[in-house]
């Protein structure tokens, strides 16, 4: 649906934005008053999921509680839900934090969960708490799915964050990453159920605006303090916004470590963390794809998300989606992909850290030091040096 206004309401092109993020601004701010986050405790999580279940599934049991690792941005539990017939099934709970290093919506979630399901595979979402009534903070549950999102040996480190998957797996998983990405522009939300989503189709700026906007404004939140790269990169983007001539659905954190796969057979079996997902240009999940920190490099040559070298990727995107990918376009889209992981790690998971209202504070610290491979990335994108 495209948003209501009139010449008195609507907001203007500096401003505008889907009415979701300016009210997910508007908490963030509000949320600063707040005191302290203190993350929850199992005992805590049973006692939450039993009095919820007390209504949605009468005579059901919590059982096996533990908490998922990793994440700043939700805390995850898996649970166990037994019904009276004694059938059990295996669940997971996301639930926000007082403050995120991304700021989502959980209905947009749940509700692009539902509708894309059909079209690549992803967790079936089950249960919605959008605005936090009942566990404190917005929460979704959905179904488990097996998977891992890094291999075995990896080691310890922030899944997709220079992940190796080795030559036997990047075989068995390029294609299925690729063909899903191209499902994914393909899927027609036009006739999906998506009521959270607005579409940004009054100009053909508008895709690129709304999401400029937006981040714009969570540095402005959260960081404050003018810094040369980002004021050089911020007019840059505010002058150079392209036109969109191709709404499409886009996931918005695409890459290695956002699926899970079957470790034995390579076999994708969920596409993870939709909560970026919107209407707008394709091109913006190309960069973000393609940026370096999500990839790998062997041999002095890169490959994003260890699967395909960047012109690979492109010309085979290009083959298999029949679009045309548009270079000053995706030129663009590698900018702001490099800015915005720079208010995320410099500004929101600082913010974060710093306000204590979030489960992870030392792994948000850890992060903030990649702020120098960003900057780094928009000093040479800016001067149009050549990209790996």
């Amino acid at each position: 649906m495209t948003m209501a206004t009139t010449a008195l309401t609507r907001p203007s092109a500096d401003t505008e934005m889907e009415a979701v993020y300016a009210r997910i601004l508007n908490r963030r701010r509000d949320n600063r008053l707040l005191p302290p986050y203190r993350a929850a405790k199992n005992e805590d999580v049973v006692d939450l999921l039993t009095r919820y279940f007390v209504a949605e599934q009468p005579g059901a049991t919590v059982s096996a509680v533990r908490r998922v690792g990793g994440g700043a941005s939700k805390e995850q539990f898996f649970f166990t839900l037994t019904t009276p017939d004694g059938n059990a099934e295996q669940f997971v709970l996301r639930m926000d934090p007082r403050e995120a290093i991304t700021e989502t919506d959980r209905r947009r979630e749940f509700e692009i969960l539902e509708a894309i399901r059909s079209t690549v595979p992803a967790p079936r979402p089950r249960w919605l708490d959008a605005d936090g009534a009942h566990f404190g903070q917005p929460a979704v549950i959905m179904d488990v799915v097996r998977g891992v999102t890094k291999p075995s040996d990896a080691g310890i480190k922030v899944s997709g964050l220079g992940t190796f998957l080795g030559a036997d797996l990047r075989a068995k998983l390029r294609d299925q990453f690729l063909d899903y990405l191209v499902a994914i522009h393909g899927f027609d939300w036009r006739n999906a159920h998506l009521p959270s989503y607005e579409i940004p189709d009054a100009d053909p700026k508008q895709a690129a605006r709304w999401t400029f906007n937006y981040w714009r404004d969570l540095w402005r939140v959260d960081e404050g303090e003018t810094r040369p790269i980002m004021a050089l990169a911020e007019q840059w983007l505010a002058d150079n916004q392209p036109d969109t001539g191709d709404l499409t659905m886009t996931h918005g954190d695409y890459r290695t470590g956002n699926y899970l796969f079957d470790e034995d057979t390579g076999k994708i079996t969920a596409l993870l963390d939709w909560e970026l997902a919107r209407v707008g240009d394709f091109h913006e999940d190309l960069g973000w794809t393609l940026m370096q920190i999500f990839g790998c490099w062997e041999d002095g040559k890169f490959r994003a998300s260890d699967l395909f070298g960047r012109e690979e990727f492109i010309t085979e995107y290009e083959r298999r989606s029949g679009r045309t990918v548009n270079r000053e376009t995706l030129h663009y889209y590698d900018v702001m992909a490099s800015w915005k992981c720079y208010i995320i790690t410099a500004a929101n998971g600082m913010a974060a850290a710093r306000n204590e209202h979030n489960h992870q504070d030392v792994l948000l610290t850890f992060l903030a030091t990649a702020d120098a491979m960003f900057a780094d990335d928009l000093c040479r994108l800016l001067a149009r040096e050549p990209r790996a």
